[in-house]
């Protein structure tokens, strides 16, 4: 594939896939950083609430590489070239 070059939408699919998965860990964790919360595990509540917001920060740079694959991108850390 890298050396006849990269299926833009292909690309894209598996991103949005890999997107999905952490979409629904997230989810996961927001409700054990609830669980943990009202029950007073206040250090674990911290921990697992930082990890989702990790989670957040993983997805955005996803979505800014679907917009530098789509040539829309506002993030500068990603870049796409025609090779």
């Amino acid at each position: 594939m890298c050396e006849k070059g990269v299926n833009k939408d292909q690309m894209k699919l598996m991103v949005a896939q890999v997107d999905d998965s952490l979409a629904m860990a997230q989810q996961w964790l927001e409700q054990i950083h609830h669980l943990a919360d009202h029950g007073g595990l206040h250090t674990e509540s911290v921990n697992v609430a930082q990890a989702s917001v990790l989670l957040g920060e993983a997805r955005a740079k996803l979505d800014s590489a679907i917009g530098a694959l789509d040539g829309n991108s506002t993030d500068e850390g990603v870049t796409v070239e025609l090779v």
